[in-house]
């Protein structure tokens, strides 16, 4: 006898009550990552605020609408095709770690290089934002490619060094820089920090229920406007000047001319790309075991479209699936939440309300929220990985503290240029310390994942694999593809080089040799094949 209730027909419950907690969770760490964005441009590297809000913002903003609604469709998709009215959509937003890192390692550094070279300040900002279109139009294609490979990245790339890496990153370039602004303003910047601390690091919750991070913006914000102008904030007062910055997300050929540009940053683009898309494997892994049943290629591939689309469209951030889809959906989300996110996000940007919103809110309140984010990064790394792999994760560090050194050092307002310059070429048999710090930072991700990848293996006993990984680093330092002796991190063919500059891709290529042919030679000995390190650690 055929069921009673096979003719009705099914109903999805795509809006709930959980969808509006969903969507202020969702769409605030999207505007959080847009005031991190702004805020790096504008303030640490002086660019044009005019350029960040009406030509950066709307095209990233659009990335974001973009994937939302991708991932909207899917959500219904999956609940007609299961029969499951209670499908939460897979969240999607702009990736707060390359974000920073584009921000702080290709982005800013490239401004400062343009003008050095001469070029006028708005020229400058212009050819900066072509080079972040091209970067972002470059990833997305490799993310398209590489959405089908997934798997097969995951496999050759050990944890410790996808997450080494990006660990190093949450220390040196996501948390250090704000630890800074929260002592900058330190009476404000202390109570937005220990509100953050207190809820999201300790677990407590705040009277009456009320969010951590809203309470710190809330709280910092107001203090900040009573405060500040009185001169009793601990630091200087800038006052907020109410605009709002019209922008339209207009498909444009523009990128094309800072292609060249951004070849020169593919060693720190790419393994950002890297990142996402076995994140997105990891997220979407996650959404299953908590009864959502997506498909891994359409999750792939609909980031890998939302950051190419973004970048056409003048973005430069690229957007990535977000690990909360199990938190979301035990908060009672469905589907309304990414849709009314990628709306207001995506508005935002075009209508000039997320410039307004991140001008609004002063740094200092917004860095303790970054440096949760730094924390959570390099803690998730220890928890991840293997306890015996904790030292590959932390020498994964090293590249990144380097490049942080570059950047502070390589800025005019700290260092003139001619002085830095002169500590590149300081005469004498060893090599120039500064020239060093260059040659280690540039290339960092790259880096920091092929060194945590080499002591993975070779703590796994895995000799010979170590070994290879130690001869890639041989062969991309030769030709400057990381290692790079010229501090813009550019490419070169090793003997066109200065005679200084020569000595970094001959030096460490042979150091780099020399250690891979050790490992080799060490690998036939008995003792090599005996047994994992202890887990003391």
């Amino acid at each position: 006898m055929a069921d009673k209730n096979s003719t009705v027909p099914f109903k999805y419950e795509w809006f709930t009550l959980g969808d509006i907690n969903g969507f202020f969770g969702l769409m605030f760490d999207n505007m959080t990552v847009l005031s991190f964005l702004a805020g790096i441009m504008i303030f640490a590297f002086k660019f044009p605020a005019d350029i960040v809000y009406t030509k950066m913002f709307p095209g990233t903003a659009f990335g974001v609408l973009f994937g939302d609604v991708i991932y909207t469709i899917m959500a219904f998709r999956l609940a007609k095709r299961t029969n499951n009215p209670r499908v939460t959509a897979m969240p999607l937003g702009l990736d707060t770690p390359s974000t920073i890192g584009i921000a702080l390692a290709v982005l800013g550094p490239a401004f400062l290089s343009f003008k050095a070279k001469g070029m006028l300040e708005h020229d400058a900002a212009m050819m900066t934002w072509y080079l972040g279109m091209a970067t972002m139009v470059m990833i997305g294609v490799f993310k398209v490619v590489f959405s089908f490979f997934g798997g097969w990245l995951q496999k050759i790339i050990p944890q410790a060094g996808l997450l080494g890496s990006l660990a190093g990153i949450g220390l040196a370039l996501i948390g250090f820089g704000p630890m800074l602004e929260v002592f900058g303003m330190p009476i404000i910047g202390m109570i937005a920090f220990g509100l953050i601390i207190y809820t999201l690091i300790a677990g407590i919750k705040l009277p009456k229920n009320f969010p951590g991070v809203l309470g710190a913006v809330v709280i910092g914000t107001l203090l900040y406007y009573l405060l500040a102008p009185h001169g009793l904030a601990g630091g200087s007062y800038q006052p907020f000047s109410a605009q709002l910055h019209f922008g339209l997300p207009i498909p444009t050929l523009d990128f094309l001319k800072g292609m060249r540009e951004a070849i020169k940053y593919l060693p720190i683009a790419i393994p950002f790309a890297i990142l996402t898309v076995v994140g997105g494997i990891n997220v979407t892994e996650s959404a299953r075991v908590a009864g959502d049943d997506f498909k891994t290629r359409d999750i792939l591939l609909t980031e890998a479209i939302a950051t190419l689309v973004a970048g056409v469209c003048g973005g430069v951030a690229q957007s990535t699936p977000y690990i909360g889809q199990p938190a979301y959906k035990a908060m009672g989300s469905r589907a309304g939440y990414t849709l009314l996110t990628g709306i207001f996000i995506g508005l935002g940007g075009f209508l000039g309300y997320a410039g307004f919103i991140v001008e609004l809110i002063p740094r200092c309140v917004i860095a303790p929220i970054l440096i949760f984010v730094g924390l959570d990064i390099m803690c998730q790394a220890f928890h991840a990985c293997p306890i015996r792999h904790a030292p590959a994760v932390a020498l994964a560090y090293f590249p990144t503290v380097a490049r942080l050194l570059q950047i502070k050092l390589s800025n005019p307002d700290m260092v003139p240029p001619e002085v830095f310059s002169k500590m590149l070429t300081l005469p004498g048999k060893a090599l120039p310390e500064l020239l060093v710090i260059v040659a280690l930072g540039n290339g960092f991700i790259l880096t920091g994942m092929l060194w945590g990848a080499f002591m993975a293996k070779l703590i796994d006993r895995q000799v010979r694999t170590a070994a290879v990984y130690i001869l890639c680093c041989a062969a991309l330092t030769f030709f400057g593809i990381i290692h790079s002796a010229i501090p813009d991190g550019n490419m070169y063919l090793p003997w066109t080089l200065g005679d200084m500059a020569r000595q970094i891709p001959y030096q460490f290529t042979a150091g780099y040799v020399v250690l891979a042919l050790l490992l080799f030679a060490l690998s036939f000995s008995k003792e090599s094949r005996e047994g994992h390190a202890a887990e003391h650690y």
